[in-house]
Formats: C-alpha cells, sequence, structure tokens
C-alpha cells in the first residue's frame, strides 16, 4: 500500500501525509473494535486513491515528457519503498506464530504468506472466506489483500502507458474507460458477490484509477490556492463513510464513492491556505502519516496474534495497550527499516533487485514449510491436537460440484456423491448438511446409490420461506430466498423418489444461535412452522417420499479451534465446555423440530434422530471413542459424520446395518 512520502520529484505534500494519518487511524480503531467506526475500513479507500493519485503523478510526468515509461527504474523505486519493512513484518509474524499457533492456523499462515509474497493475497483470501467474517481474524496477514491489489495495479498500469507509448490522447481514453468499467462492475457485483467486489482487482481498479486521472487532471490545472469547500466537502465524506458505513451495508458497491470522492476533494483542494489542510499538515497528525506504512503492516498482526495468545474478549485497556503497542513497532519500523531503506537510492538497481530475490525465496520456502509439513504439529501436545484435529476435519472435497447455466436447477450449486449415474434421491440442506457430506459420500458410494446434494449456508432447506439473517449479507438472504424457488421449480418438473432434508432447525425456530454464536441471529418468513408445514405438503404432492434428520444435539460453548488455543495457552478447560445435559439439549431442539415430529406421526415424513449415537442416558458431548466429532458448537467433523453415516441407510436402500 502507497502509505509512505510522495516521492520527492512531486515536491513534498505535508497535507497528504495529514490524510494518510486519518486513513490509517480509521482503519486501526475499526480493527480494534472501537465503537462508533463501523466503516473504518474505509480508510483502505482513501490510501486506494492516493496510491493511484501519486503514482499517477510520477508515470504521467515521465511518460509525458518521454512518450513512455522506464519499467525497471519504476519497480526498483516500489521494491526500495515497500519490500524491507514487509519483508521484516513478515518473517516476525512466522517467527511468532512459530510459539503461537496451532497446526491449522501455522499452515493457513503459510498459505497466506506464499499468496501475499507473489502479490496475489488479495485471491487467496477471496477464496477463502470474507473480509467481515470470524475467522478473519485469525488471519495474522489478512490485511495483505490491500497490498498485493496495489501490486497488481503497478503491474497494470506501468504496461498500459507502455502500451500506448507516445499516444497520451489513446492512454488517457483508455484508463477513463477502464475506471467507468471497473465501477459499473463494482456497482453491480457487489450485491451478488461482496467478497469477490472487495478483494477483487477488476471491482476495485476504479478507486486507484480515480486517483491517477486526479494527477492528470492536475498536472494541466493545479487546485485552488484558497478557499475550505472542497476540503471541507471532503473531509466529511471521508467521515461519514467511517462513522455511517457498515460492513453488512453492501460494501464495497456505491457506498465507496464516499470516501472516495471525498478523498479526490481533499487531493484537488490540498495546497489551498485553510484550516483543514493546517491541521492535516500539523506535526503529530503528520507523523502518523509518516509511519501509517508500517503501522498498516503491524497493526493487524499485533490484533490477530492476540487473540491466540490472550484470547478474543478484550477491553478497552486491553485494546489500547495492543494499539500503543502497534504504533511502537510502526516507529521502529519506520526509523531502522524503511529510513535507511530510503538512503539506499545511490545504490544500483542490482544489488537491490538480489535482495529482493534472496528475501522473497526465503519468505516463499517459509511458507511452504508449515504448509507442505500439516502445520507441523509436532510443537504442540496430543490434549491440543486432539481438538486442534477437529478444526481440519471440517474439510470436504467438492470438485465434482457445478452450477448449471440453464435447465434443471438453474443457477443453483448441484454436488453429485456416489457412484457416476443419475442421481436417485436429493439431499437438500443448510451448513449442516454441508458437515455430514463425507458421510453421506461414503454411505452413497457403499450402497451404490448416486445422490445429488444442495446446500446454502444459513438457508433453511424450505419453499416459500425468506429470511433475514444478522450473520449474512442482503445479498446472500437475497441469492437463499432465490435459490429456493429455483429449487422448487425444478423439483416441481423433475421429482424425486426421496428427498432427506438436513438442518439447523433450531435456528430457524428460535430465531438465534446458542452459546458461543448466541450473537447471531435469524428472522424467517412464514412462521418456521408454517415454512415446515408448506414444504412437505409441496414435496408429498411431487410423490417425493421424505425423510428429516433431527439436527445433532447442539454443545452450547464449544469450539474446537478456540478450546485447543485455550489447552495451548495452559487454561483449564471445564467439563461444561465439552457437554450439555440431555435435557437442556432437548429443549434447545424442542420448537425447531415439533413440525417434523407432528407430521411424522400423521405419515407425512420419516424421521432419522442421530441422537442415540451423540449421547448417553443424560449427557450429550463432543467426544466419542477418544475422538473429537464435534467441529463447533452445532457442526459435526467429517469423522463424526461417518461415523453416524448408516442413519441414513434406509433412504439409500440399505438397513441400518449397511445391507442391501
Amino acid at each position: 500500500m502507497m502509505l509512505h512520502p510522495a516521492e520527492p520529484q512531486l515536491g513534498y505534500r505535508p497535507e497528504i501525509d495529514g490524510l494518510r494519518a486519518v486513513a490509517v487511524i480509521g482503519v486501526v480503531l475499526y480493527h480494534f473494535d472501537l465503537p462508533g467506526l463501523p466503516g473504518g475500513f474505509t480508510g483502505v479507500d482513501v490510501f486506494f486513491v492516493l496510491s493511484g493519485y501519486l503514482i499517477g503523478a510520477i508515470l504521467w510526468r515521465e511518460y509525458r515528457e518521454r512518450g513512455r515509461v522506464h519499467l525497471g527504474r519504476f519497480y526498483v523505486r516500489r521494491f526500495r519503498r515497500l519490500a524491507p519493512a514487509w519483508t521484516v513484518m513478515a518473517l516476525s509474524v512466522f517467527v511468532a506464530g512459530w510459539f503461537i499457533l496451532l497446526p491449522h492456523d501455522f499452515r493457513e499462515l503459510g498459505k497466506s504468506l506464499i499468496a501475499s509474497t507473489l502479490f496475489v493475497a488479495n485471491i487467496h483470501f477471496w477464496r477463502g472466506s470474507g473480509y467481515f467474517d470470524s475467522v478473519a481474524e485469525e488471519k495474522p496477514l489478512l490485511h495483505m489483500w490491500s497490498l498485493s491489489l496495489e501490486e497488481q495495479f503497478y503491474v497494470v498500469l506501468p504496461l498500459l502507458l507502455l502500451l500506448c507509448a507516445r499516444r497520451p490522447r489513446l492512454a488517457l481514453w483508455l484508463l477513463a474507460g477502464g475506471a467507468l468499467v471497473s465501477l459499473a462492475l463494482a456497482l453491480g457485483y457487489t450485491r451478488q458477490n461482496q467478497t469477490a467486489a472487495f478483494f477483487l482487482f477488476p471491482f476495485r481498479a476504479w478507486e486507484l484509477l480515480a486517483g491517477v486521472l486526479l494527477a492528470i487532471l492536475a498536472a494541466r490545472c493545479p487546485g485552488p490556492r484558497q478557499g475550505v469547500t472542497a476540503s471541507a466537502a471532503g473531509l466529511a465524506l471521508v467521515i461519514l463513510g467511517m462513522t455511517l458505513i457498515h460492513p453488512e451495508d453492501g460494501f464495497p458497491g456505491p457506498l465507496a464513492l464516499l470516501p472516495v470522492v471525498g478523498t479526490l476533494l481533499l487531493i484537488w483542494n490540498g495546497r489551498a491556505q485553510n484550516p483543514i489542510n493546517r491541521a492535516l499538515a500539523w506535526g503529530p497528525v503528520r507523523w502518523i502519516g509518516l509511519i501509517s506504512y508500517s503501522l498498516y503492516l503491524w497493526h493487524w498482526p499485533v490484533r490477530s496474534l492476540s487473540d491466540f495468545v490472550i484470547g478474543t474478549e478484550k477491553g478497552i485497556s486491553t485494546n489500547a495497550a495492543l494499539i500503543l503497542l502497534s504504533v511502537a513497532l510502526a516507529w521502529l519500523s519506520w526509523r531502522f527499516v524503511e529510513q535507511p531503506a530510503r538512503d539506499t537510492e545511490r545504490l544500483s538497481a542490482r544489488p537491490l533487485m538480489i535482495g529482493v530475490v534472496v528475501s522473497s525465496s526465503i519468505l516463499l520456502a517459509l511458507g511452504a514449510w508449515p504448509f507442505l509439513r500439516a502445520g507441523l504439529p509436532g510443537r504442540w501436545s496430543d490434549d491440543v491436537l486432539m481438538h486442534a484435529d477437529a478444526a481440519e476435519d471440517f474439510i470436504q472435497d467438492w470438485s465434482r460440484c457445478r452450477i448449471p447455466a440453464e435447465g434443471a436447477f438453474a443457477g443453483v450449486e448441484i454436488c453429485p456423491i456416489g457412484p457416476e449415474g443419475a442421481p436417485k434421491l436429493l439431499v437438500w440442506g443448510d451448513s449442516h448438511m454441508r458437515a455430514m457430506k463425507e458421510g453421506l459420500d461414503l454411505l452413497a458410494h457403499e450402497s451404490g446409490t448416486p445422490a445429488l446434494l444442495i446446500w446454502h449456508a444459513g438457508c433453511p432447506p424450505m419453499f416459500g420461506i425468506e429470511k433475514r439473517e444478522t450473520a449474512a449479507t442482503r445479498a446472500e438472504d437475497e441469492n437463499c430466498a432465490r435459490a429456493n424457488r429455483q429449487i422448487e421449480a425444478t423439483l416441481r418438473e423433475q421429482p424425486f423418489a426421496d428427498v432427506l432434508l438436513i438442518g439447523r432447525w433450531s435456528y430457524y425456530a428460535e430465531g438465534a444461535g446458542v452459546g458461543v454464536d448466541a450473537h447471531n441471529r435469524i428472522e424467517v418468513t412464514p412462521s418456521w412452522p408454517a415454512a415446515v408445514e408448506h414444504t412437505i405438503g409441496v414435496l408429498t404432492a411431487m410423490g417425493s417420499r421424505v425423510h428429516v434428520m433431527r439436527q445433532v444435539p447442539e454443545i452450547p460453548d464449544y469450539g474446537s479451534l478456540p478450546v485447543a488455543r485455550a489447552l495451548a495457552r495452559g487454561e483449564e478447560v471445564p467439563q461444561a465446555r465439552l457437554e450439555v445435559s440431555l435435557q437442556q439439549a432437548a429443549a434447545r431442539d424442542a420448537a425447531g423440530f415439533a413440525p417434523f415430529t407432528a407430521a411424522a406421526r400423521d405419515g407425512q415424513i420419516d424421521l432419522i434422530d442421530p441422537w442415540p449415537l451423540t449421547c448417553d442416558d443424560d449427557r450429550c458431548g463432543v467426544m466419542h471413542d477418544g475422538r473429537t466429532i464435534y467441529y463447533d458448537n452445532n457442526h459435526m467433523t467429517n469423522q463424526g459424520a461417518m461415523r453416524l453415516r448408516h442413519i441414513w441407510a434406509p433412504v439409500f436402500g440399505q438397513n441400518a446395518d449397511g445391507d442391501k
């Protein structure tokens, strides 16, 4: 990220360092959960515009003067500015991870270290989970997505100017056209796939290109020397973005215009003599801007790794101490890494590039070590690994899945299991069905029965239902309803003889999670009993035999990774965290399962009950036969799913012993 001071030949503009300070303060305070800044993450958008402006000004001036750009010189400058501080931070995080991170987390760190070194971290994290997901806090290098995106910009912009050698009008049209296309993509695609729109270059390029276009405009027509209106409006837009935007609002999308336009106005009016520019150029503010690159590099690893060391529940005083630690590390990085690197400008490019190649090779090798060696589990004791292994045992192979473009199930991801052939039954559900995939797949092969899986996380497998969920974006809520409508339309044309429903029924009936995920809320329309009755009626009218699996007992306070981390820190884990009374589990289950019980009494459906295999006479727990079979408080591991698989035998044409 272009957080370091502007190139000397552009002339030093102290208010830009002040603007960097505003941006990095917003990002840091947001990441450390300061109330009142739900949109602090938009500080990254401010940095994107600044990067586009500063890099655009450098390259455009060289392009106009010489008709081309010197790629070698440009990349040497970029590496000199960015690589040393990034390398020191990455090495430090790896060393800390050796002592702190469990095998799963250390392996993930290795993957993200490789991706960051190759400047594809944004693609890596896009393929993983979203920036706003809870698991995002478990990724010490997550913040490198923005650096990777900017590095991709550093490839595209110079090459575009090189291809348009001595044709500035064409270059300008391509830059403007690219910005408009990128903006249109961001506006049109954010609601469909917020994670892709957030992380990927095509949806973010317009923010950087907006800065480039402003630099080109400023080269022809410098901003005013007087007036405060543009500065006031710009600062207001930036602050509004940080204080009013929420992650669930669908960002970037049109909301990204707030920080982008605000930053453009502040830069454009940055030379004017007014109180806002004087405040931005004030010494303490400017000092934060000077260390902003290192502060951005260090604050997120401090934030993320602290969760592993002291836990996720932190008070204001703890977060304040962590912010001060981040600032101290940033100053050390700026003083002893960034500044000495700037003094090497007299060195030739050759030794610098050798250093970049060597350091990058070291980082790639370090990343590959835990990635290829399963996270180096030998660093931890057996009791830690027992729960850590459960966290790893939640990954399935979905390579057979596809999304038909037309015809049956058009636009819905469908996943065949079992042997090849026309599917004989449909298994439809939410993430609980996803957790059972390996058991279902194994049984399908054992029985020789091809089947089809369809699942959407947090999406009840019900017809005519709509939901609003705090753990989902609005687009995801809408996609749930849309997919269910398409599934119903397809089944009316091509019904299955057997349909197995698997879901977290208590969540939809109670409207909330339990224990560690009690903060998650969901509202379904129509009411849960009405939705169940309607869906069963539609399926039976199609001629399908409906089978419903009772959800596995919820163990309210369990999570495989949190428990493993607590044990790794030397904490005692109470038994109550690993089990629940049968009475408490049944009370939680009652409202969600009651409509199915009533339908079974009337002979409309068959019930499948996993509880005899997960509970004894008075307790339900995560441990069975010396193995942890739960991933979190409501999902089973792959081993747990395979342990349960024979309860589905009647659906697959077998008896309970697995015989035909």
